[in-house]
């Protein structure tokens, strides 16, 4: 099998489509999509939240990406509030996590079946659904973000079963899933998954032979972290001289030269930057629309890739 591209240009609004069109879950969405995680800093200025997602709807964004335990809930409660019916904008939101207002990482693990079930029903609730298009499986067996210690290590095969009844229940619809190893993705392969995300970018591509796979087997490839992280030990895509060279000669700002390369090293790339500020999110579908010629992605692509298996508390 190999990853067929999809037609439609523009949204149900008919905007054209950020980025172009691309496949998720079945559907054709923009290929940039807004990660909604940062909303959470907009806690106390509702109408701030509210008025990104209708900007992001406005510039061609129909796939959105939240979590329940985005800021406690208040992220999926104004996506509730501000995406309408007649947005027809694709809903991911994922499970193995919880929130934990008062934890030290305003979040705890959340990995056995019955928390994944009760991760999807707190979803549903919040985003107000019968049925969530996609939710991702955020398993803990590697990083960047919290490990799995204790109960809380839970073997795929059971989290992939669980997640198969609530497809099958209607509960949600397609399955992806987030933070997984080569050996992970193979077992998961025969459940049929939607998308893979992992933190992956210009400057951390030790996923490379994962998002190959993924490209044969028709499954989108969402990474997380696309421009790298301030986080210690890893790399940020701005800081690459040969990403800076590029924007400068192109007029456009490092972040969006990394968004870009990303876009067009693989066609099956779909893009959720995150964002509180509307300035950022113009910026970021803009990317969309940058051409790189031959050279310049001679240039990026010979950028060393530093990975690392990096323990960061994040969600």
């Amino acid at each position: 099998m190999t990853y067929s591209s999809p037609s439609s240009e523009s949204t149900a609004t008919g905007v054209p489509r950020a980025g172009g069109p691309g496949l998720l879950a079945g559907r054709t969405v923009s290929r940039v999509g807004y990660g909604a995680m940062q909303l959470a800093r907009l806690r106390d200025d509702r109408r701030a939240a509210l008025a990104i997602l209708r900007r992001a709807v406005e510039l061609g964004i129909d796939h959105i990406d939240t979590a329940q335990f985005y800021g406690n809930g208040f992220v999926n409660d104004v996506i509730r509030e501000a995406i309408r019916p007649s947005d027809d904008v694709l809903l991911v939101s994922k499970v193995g996590a919880t929130p934990d207002p008062g934890g030290p990482h305003q979040l705890r693990l959340a990995q056995r079946p019955e928390e994944l079930r009760a991760g999807v029903e707190d979803n549903l609730a919040g985003l107000g659904l019968d049925q969530i298009p996609l939710v991702n499986l955020r398993r803990a067996a590697r990083g960047p973000g919290l490990r799995a210690e204790g109960e809380q290590i839970v073997d795929i095969d059971d989290q992939l079963a669980e997640m198969t009844a609530l497809r099958d229940e209607g509960k949600i619809g397609e399955i992806g899933i987030s933070h997984i190893g080569m050996d992970e993705l193979r077992r998961a392969l025969p459940v049929g998954l939607a998308c893979v995300q992992n933190a992956y970018s210009l400057v951390s591509r030790g996923d490379e032979d994962m998002l190959r796979l993924c490209r044969a087997e028709n499954i989108a490839w969402v990474p997380f972290f696309p421009l790298g992280s301030a986080f210690p030990g890893m790399p940020k895509v701005t800081d690459e001289p040969a990403v800076t060279a590029v924007a400068r000669s192109l007029g456009r700002t490092p972040s969006q030269v990394g968004l870009a390369w990303l876009l067009h090293h693989a066609p099956n790339t779909l893009l959720i930057p995150g964002t509180a500020d509307v300035g950022h999110l113009e910026a970021n579908v803009a990317s969309g629309a940058i051409a790189l010629d031959d050279e310049t992605l001679a240039a990026l692509d010979a950028v060393p890739s530093r990975s690392g298996d990096i323990v960061v508390e994040r969600p």
